[in-house]
Protein backbone atom coordinates (compact mmCIF):
# COMPACT_ATOMS: atom_id res chain seq x y z
CA UNK A 1 0.00 0.00 0.00
CA UNK A 2 1.41 3.34 -0.76
CA UNK A 3 1.64 6.01 2.09
CA UNK A 4 1.32 9.75 1.04
CA UNK A 5 4.20 11.23 3.22
CA UNK A 6 4.79 15.17 3.15
CA UNK A 7 7.97 16.39 3.57
CA UNK A 8 8.93 19.50 4.43
CA UNK A 9 9.58 22.29 1.75
CA UNK A 10 13.32 22.20 1.20
CA UNK A 11 15.12 25.29 -0.37
CA UNK A 12 15.56 25.47 -4.10
CA UNK A 13 18.40 26.42 -5.79
CA UNK A 14 19.14 29.15 -8.11
CA UNK A 15 18.99 29.44 -11.56
CA UNK A 16 22.30 27.74 -13.42
CA UNK A 17 23.15 31.26 -15.00
CA UNK A 18 22.55 32.65 -11.24
CA UNK A 19 25.11 29.70 -10.14
CA UNK A 20 27.29 30.45 -12.88
CA UNK A 21 28.10 33.79 -12.50
CA UNK A 22 27.79 33.52 -8.49
CA UNK A 23 30.49 30.98 -8.80
CA UNK A 24 33.13 33.28 -9.86
CA UNK A 25 32.49 36.28 -7.85
CA UNK A 26 34.02 34.66 -4.72
CA UNK A 27 37.63 33.41 -6.11
CA UNK A 28 37.82 36.09 -8.70
CA UNK A 29 37.96 38.59 -5.38
CA UNK A 30 40.05 35.84 -3.28
CA UNK A 31 42.51 35.62 -5.91
CA UNK A 32 42.47 39.87 -5.56
CA UNK A 33 43.35 39.05 -1.93
CA UNK A 34 45.87 36.59 -3.13
CA UNK A 35 47.51 38.85 -5.94
CA UNK A 36 47.77 41.58 -2.92
CA UNK A 37 49.70 39.70 -0.42
CA UNK A 38 51.73 38.56 -3.17
CA UNK A 39 52.79 42.22 -3.63
CA UNK A 40 52.95 42.99 0.05
CA UNK A 41 55.86 40.23 0.29
CA UNK A 42 57.60 40.50 -2.65
CA UNK A 43 57.30 44.63 -4.46
CA UNK A 44 56.38 42.95 -7.73
CA UNK A 45 54.17 45.41 -9.43
CA UNK A 46 53.01 42.73 -11.58
CA UNK A 47 51.01 41.18 -9.02
CA UNK A 48 49.62 45.16 -7.99
CA UNK A 49 48.21 44.79 -12.11
CA UNK A 50 47.12 41.48 -11.85
CA UNK A 51 45.25 41.97 -8.34
CA UNK A 52 43.55 45.09 -10.57
CA UNK A 53 42.45 43.22 -13.24
CA UNK A 54 41.00 40.28 -10.60
CA UNK A 55 39.48 42.77 -8.74
CA UNK A 56 37.67 43.86 -12.07
CA UNK A 57 36.84 40.65 -13.55
CA UNK A 58 34.71 40.28 -10.35
CA UNK A 59 33.28 43.33 -10.27
CA UNK A 60 31.75 41.93 -14.00
CA UNK A 61 30.72 38.74 -12.66
CA UNK A 62 29.21 40.41 -9.19
CA UNK A 63 27.05 42.79 -11.16
CA UNK A 64 25.61 40.33 -13.10
CA UNK A 65 24.90 38.15 -10.03
CA UNK A 66 23.87 41.47 -8.29
CA UNK A 67 21.33 41.70 -11.30
CA UNK A 68 20.24 37.99 -11.09
CA UNK A 69 19.08 38.38 -7.70
CA UNK A 70 17.24 41.46 -8.29
CA UNK A 71 15.41 40.00 -10.61
CA UNK A 72 15.15 36.65 -8.04
CA UNK A 73 13.27 39.45 -5.59
CA UNK A 74 11.15 40.91 -7.99
CA UNK A 75 9.84 36.89 -8.56
CA UNK A 76 9.33 36.42 -5.30
CA UNK A 77 7.91 40.23 -3.83
CA UNK A 78 5.28 39.05 -1.29
CA UNK A 79 5.70 35.80 -0.58
CA UNK A 80 7.64 34.64 2.84
CA UNK A 81 11.34 33.70 1.18
CA UNK A 82 11.67 37.08 -0.34
CA UNK A 83 13.00 38.07 2.74
CA UNK A 84 15.91 36.18 2.43
CA UNK A 85 16.59 36.89 -1.24
CA UNK A 86 16.33 40.60 -0.22
CA UNK A 87 19.74 40.04 2.78
CA UNK A 88 21.33 38.22 0.32
CA UNK A 89 20.50 41.23 -2.36
CA UNK A 90 22.20 43.57 0.21
CA UNK A 91 25.18 41.27 1.09
CA UNK A 92 26.21 41.13 -2.17
CA UNK A 93 25.48 44.54 -2.90
CA UNK A 94 27.82 45.49 -0.06
CA UNK A 95 30.78 42.93 -1.16
CA UNK A 96 30.16 44.82 -4.93
CA UNK A 97 30.41 48.22 -3.53
CA UNK A 98 33.83 47.41 -1.23
CA UNK A 99 35.26 45.81 -4.27
CA UNK A 100 34.49 48.86 -6.58
CA UNK A 101 36.02 51.16 -3.66
CA UNK A 102 39.13 48.60 -3.55
CA UNK A 103 39.38 49.14 -7.26
CA UNK A 104 39.39 52.63 -7.02
CA UNK A 105 42.25 51.52 -4.08
CA UNK A 106 44.33 49.81 -7.15
CA UNK A 107 43.55 52.74 -9.18
CA UNK A 108 46.70 54.56 -7.45
CA UNK A 109 50.02 53.87 -8.33
CA UNK A 110 51.63 50.57 -6.94
CA UNK A 111 53.42 51.91 -4.34
CA UNK A 112 50.39 53.90 -3.20
CA UNK A 113 47.90 50.63 -2.75
CA UNK A 114 49.45 49.09 0.36
CA UNK A 115 48.65 48.39 3.03
CA UNK A 116 44.79 49.53 2.23
CA UNK A 117 44.35 47.11 -0.58
CA UNK A 118 44.98 43.84 1.21
CA UNK A 119 42.04 45.61 3.69
CA UNK A 120 39.67 46.08 1.12
CA UNK A 121 40.45 42.53 -0.57
CA UNK A 122 40.25 41.04 2.56
CA UNK A 123 36.57 42.70 3.01
CA UNK A 124 35.43 42.37 -0.21
CA UNK A 125 36.22 38.64 -0.66
CA UNK A 126 34.84 37.81 3.22
CA UNK A 127 31.57 39.70 2.08
CA UNK A 128 31.83 37.77 -1.31
CA UNK A 129 31.91 34.67 0.96
CA UNK A 130 29.07 35.03 2.83
CA UNK A 131 26.62 36.24 -0.23
CA UNK A 132 28.02 33.08 -2.10
CA UNK A 133 27.05 30.86 0.49
CA UNK A 134 23.44 32.14 1.40
CA UNK A 135 22.74 32.12 -2.87
CA UNK A 136 24.21 28.70 -3.00
CA UNK A 137 21.88 27.59 -0.24
CA UNK A 138 19.37 27.98 -2.27
CA UNK A 139 15.62 30.13 -1.17
CA UNK A 140 13.00 28.25 0.32
CA UNK A 141 9.92 28.68 -2.10
CA UNK A 142 8.49 30.40 -5.42
CA UNK A 143 10.66 30.75 -8.78
CA UNK A 144 14.30 32.01 -8.28
CA UNK A 145 16.31 33.22 -11.19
Amino acid sequence: MYSARVSPRRPRSVHPLHSLVLAFFFPLFLATLIADIGYARTYEIQWSNFAEWLNAAGLVFGGLALLAALISYALRRGTPGARRVLWYGLILLAAWGTGLYNAFIHARDAWGIMPDAIWWSAISAALALVASVIGWRGFSDGETF
